[in-house]
Parts: C-alpha cells; sequence; structure tokens
C-alpha cells in the first residue's frame, strides 16, 4: 500500500512580492485579451456626384445603387450640394488576402 501525500488544489501557488511588477506577466495579460462581438472595421468611402434631376429621374440613381451595391457599396447620406447631391458610400476595408475569398487561382498563363 502505498501511502502518498498530495497536494491540496485548492491551495493557490505562491504569488510574487510584488504582483504588478512589469515582469509578471500582469502586463501581458491585458494585451491578450480576445475581442467578442463584432470585429472591429474599417471603412473606406466613396462620392457620387448628381444633379437633382439625375437623382428623381428614377434611372440614374437606381442603375448607380445596383451597380455599387453589387461591389459591395452601401449608401450611407444624401448630401444637399445646392443644385447638385452628393451620394456618400461605404464598405468595408478588404484585405488582400479577402480579394478572393473561395476558390482555387486559376492556372497562370504562359
Amino acid at each position: 500500500m502505498d501511502l502518498r501525500s498530495e497536494e491540496d488544489p485548492d491551495e493557490e501557488p505562491d504569488e510574487p512580492d510584488q504582483p504588478n511588477a512589469p515582469g509578471d506577466g500582469a502586463a501581458m495579460a491585458a494585451h491578450m485579451v480576445p475581442s467578442v462581438g463584432l470585429p472591429v472595421r474599417e471603412w473606406e468611402f466613396s462620392t457620387q456626384v448628381l444633379t437633382v434631376a439625375q437623382l428623381v429621374d428614377g434611372v440614374t440613381l437606381v442603375k448607380l445603387l445596383k451597380e455599387a451595391g453589387a461591389d459591395g457599396w452601401d449608401l450611407t447620406d444624401v448630401i444637399d450640394g445646392g443644385e447638385k447631391r452628393v451620394l456618400l458610400m461605404r464598405r468595408p476595408k478588404r484585405s488582400l488576402r479577402e480579394s478572393r475569398r473561395v476558390g482555387f487561382a486559376p492556372p497562370k498563363q504562359n
């Protein structure tokens, strides 16, 4: 029969004399906190200038928004510029890795 003394798992390990010393990892732990929730996004913006007549003709605005939406742009605001209107559009910045999200690269032409 082997009798060994087991350490109590509820005991805390010995703590250093200075808990906030720069070398103890407390400062490093603050930088290693995972982000939770929505990712931080950076935006890129674009503007389109239209006349009031183009804005209300029922064709130009629809065509422009469809083309911009296909590229990922969202209409953010319409800014009054007197006789013209400026459409402010934005989309999330794309990294080089996100430019092609799925699939394989086509073979290179020699």
